[in-house]
C-alpha cells in the first residue's frame, strides 16, 4: 500500500494554504485531498475490477460531493465517491483525473519515483457528474485538542454512513481517521496565542482511536455501519520544518488489526470486486 508512505512525505511540506506557505492547517481540505487521492490511487492498484471499469469508462469519481440520501432524506458532503457516470448530466469544464491532481500545487502531492511509474501504468480515472454511488469516502484528522474534538468527528463519521446507505444499500461506505500523536502542535488557527497547542500523550491519541474503533461496522448490506474503516497515526508538529512520520506502535492499529489502513483497503477491494464486478 502506498497512500500512508505518500500522506506523511506530502504533509512534510509547505505549500500555499490560506495565503500562507503551511504544512497542514485544519480549516483547509488539502490533507483530506491528500487521504483521498492516496486512498483512491491504492484502490485502482488493488482491485483489478475497478481498473477494468475506468478502461471501460463505466466509472468516475467526485470530488466534495453533497450524497442526498433517499430514507431519511438528509444531505452530506462526502470527500470523494466512486460512481458511474450520470447520463446527460454536464461534466466539469476541466475535469480533474488521478494524474493531473498529483502535479496540482496545492495539492503537493510527493511520489517517489516508483509511485509515479505505478500512476503511469494506470487507466485515466475523470472526475465526471455523479450518478449512482458505488463507493463513499468519508475522511477525518485530529491534530490537536484531541478530547475536545471528538464528539463532533464521531458524530460526522457516524453520519457518513447512514445517509450513504440510506442512499443505497449496495454502496460501500468507507470511512477513514488520521491522529495525531505529537506532543505539540503549532496550529495555524492560533493567532492570538504564541507557541504550540500541548497534548498529553498517549493519553489523548489512545481516547481518540478508541472513540472512533467504537463506530459501527457492518459485514452484509442488510445491517448498518461502514464497509470499512481504518486509522491510521502520525507524529506531526506543524512547525514548517519537522517531517510528518507514521506511528505503529500502539494504540496505532497493528499491521494484523482490521483497522489497519492495508485492511481498510483489501477490505475495499474484495467487496468492490464482488459487490460490483456485474455493472
Amino acid at each position: 500500500m502506498e497512500a500512508v508512505d505518500i500522506l506523511t512525505r506530502s504533509l512534510s511540506k509547505k505549500v500555499p494554504i490560506q495565503g500562507a506557505m503551511l504544512q497542514y492547517h485544519g480549516r483547509s481540505d488539502r490533507h483530506g485531498q491528500l487521504i483521498c487521492w492516496g486512498i483512491l490511487f491504492d484502490l485502482m492498484l488493488n482491485s483489478q475490477v475497478l481498473r477494468s471499469h475506468v478502461e471501460d469508462g463505466k466509472v468516475v469519481f467526485g470530488i466534495n460531493h453533497t450524497l442526498t440520501s433517499f430514507s431519511p432524506e438528509k444531505k452530506k458532503r462526502l470527500d470523494l465517491v466512486l460512481c458511474r457516470p450520470k447520463a446527460g448530466a454536464p461534466g466539469p469544464k476541466k475535469p480533474r483525473t488521478l494524474q493531473s491532481m498529483a502535479t496540482m500545487e496545492k495539492y503537493g502531492i510527493e511520489l517517489s519515483s516508483e509511485q509515479q511509474t505505478m500512476l503511469d501504468d494506470l487507466p485515466v480515472i475523470k472526475e465526471g457528474p455523479v450518478g449512482s454511488v458505488l463507493v463513499a469516502l468519508e475522511a477525518k484528522a485530529c491534530m490537536t485538542e484531541h478530547i475536545k474534538a471528538l464528539p463532533r468527528l464521531y458524530d460526522e463519521l457516524n453520519s457518513s454512513h447512514q445517509i450513504v446507505h440510506g442512499h443505497s444499500s449496495q454502496a460501500l461506505s468507507i470511512g477513514f481517521f488520521m491522529v495525531n500523536a505529537a506532543e505539540e502542535f503549532y496550529s495555524p488557527t492560533n493567532l492570538n496565542k504564541p507557541g504550540p497547542n500541548k497534548h498529553k500523550q498517549p493519553h489523548a491519541m489512545e481516547r481518540a482511536v478508541a472513540q472512533v474503533a467504537g463506530l459501527p461496522r457492518r459485514s452484509h448490506h442488510t445491517s448498518q455501519g461502514f464497509d470499512g474503516l481504518g486509522i491510521v497515526a502520525v507524529d506531526m508538529n506543524n512547525d514548517g520544518t519537522s517531517p510528518c512520520t507514521l506511528v505503529s506502535t500502539s494504540p496505532a492499529p497493528a499491521p494484523d488489526d482490521v483497522l489497519h489502513y492495508d485492511s481498510m483497503i483489501q477490505r475495499m477491494a474484495h467487496e468492490y470486486d464482488s459487490r460490483f464486478s456485474m455493472i
